[in-house]
């Protein structure tokens, strides 16, 4: 019993105020570096992971520090190796890229506080010379515009993934864990998983809770099994609605935290929604988003927020096929805690 104590201890050092809570998961947890389902089962009840404490106990659980070394800053990208590169390249079939990336928006609205900003530096009428040019500028993360989180934007009790130290994110950026870490872009299995479809629905209700058990319902419509480096993409038909009803605030619908053994479990490797994946508000006592910091801190599987699925669901639809080559390719952006992006999906 006193092994697997000292490997979380090397882990996990700044958690050991945590208490006799902790040390009594301590003594069920396996060797991070392994495949093994944690000991501990959470239900895929909603009362039996409604706590900081049942959250704590997760974080420990489901955690893959030092599951591919020390040094790691990749996470369940590795899990993406090329034989699975090369067998994602098998789905395109009919050479139809669809993308998954919103149209940026510049004026502001109940879910987007950050507008996007562009502006003409040369235009074609005040400039005399031969080109015109403009600006950028945009603070992507939130609700509204499409990108992606990197290992480093999120932390718990002074820790980001892997051990690495909060303080490593400074006005510079990040020292470990930052985008550039993606600089060759991510090229794997992407399966959309159609919620409102599976209901019979045209979108879900803000707030409402995906489970476990609704994601292996889909699986069994859709034909398709998760597997190991897949990337899941969670359509809850966010932007359906807000074509229907108008922008909104406050709550989304999006995957319980008890989604995040689950996803462990299949050994995915990114998970992508139309919203932020997270069902909000979370359920959980004091804790916001727990399905991030699981993803992000325990796991290292990198996050999607603000895909636009709607395209992509009406080709899957029409192809009666969920799974396709799924390309994201981040700005190189060194210290960067995600980028804004454009997933293609290609059948």
């Amino acid at each position: 019993m006193n092994q697997p104590r000292k490997i979380i201890a090397g882990l996990f050092g700044p958690l050991v105020g945590l208490g006799s809570l902790l040390l009594g998961v301590v003594a069920a947890q396996p060797n991070p570096g392994t495949t093994a389902p944690a000991t501990v089962a959470i239900s895929e009840n909603l009362a039996t992971f409604a706590t900081r404490d049942d959250f704590d106990r997760s974080m420990v659980e489901l955690s893959n520090w030092g599951r591919w070394g020390s040094t790691d800053q990749l996470g369940a990208l590795n899990l993406i190796t090329p034989t699975v590169r090369k067998r994602a390249l098998r789905q395109v079939r009919d050479g139809v890229s669809v993308s998954l990336a919103r149209d940026v928006e510049k004026e502001p609205a109940a879910d987007n506080g950050s507008p996007f900003f562009h502006s003409m530096d040369r235009t074609g009428t005040n400039n005399p010379g031969y080109s015109v040019a403009d600006t950028f500028r945009v603070s992507y993360h939130g609700l509204a515009h499409t990108h992606i989180d990197s290992l480093c934007h999120m932390f718990y009790r002074g820790k980001m993934y892997n051990g690495y130290e909060q303080t490593d994110v400074t006005l510079g950026g990040a020292r470990n864990l930052g985008v550039q870490n993606l600089k060759e872009g991510i090229q794997g299995r992407g399966i959309l998983m159609d919620i409102p479809a599976l209901q019979g629905l045209p979108y879900l209700e803000p707030g409402t809770p995906i489970y476990p058990a609704d994601l292996e319902a889909w699986e069994k419509r859709a034909g398709v099994r998760v597997g190991r480096g897949d990337i899941v993409l969670i359509r809850t038909g966010r932007w359906a609605r807000r074509a229907a009803l108008g922008a909104w605030s406050g709550k989304f619908a999006g995957l319980h935290g008890t989604c995040a053994r689950w996803l462990k479990q299949r050994d995915v490797s990114v998970i992508g929604s139309d919203a932020a994946a997270d069902v909000l508000p979370s359920g959980v006592t004091d804790v916001a988003m727990p399905l991030h910091q699981l993803c992000l801190t325990a796991m290292g599987v990198w996050i999607l927020d603000n895909c636009d699925l709607e395209a992509v669901s009406r080709a899957a639809q029409q192809r009666k096929r969920w799974e396709f080559l799924l390309t994201v390719a981040p700005l190189a952006v060194p210290g960067g805690t995600g980028s804004p992006i454009n997933p293609l999906a290609t059948f």
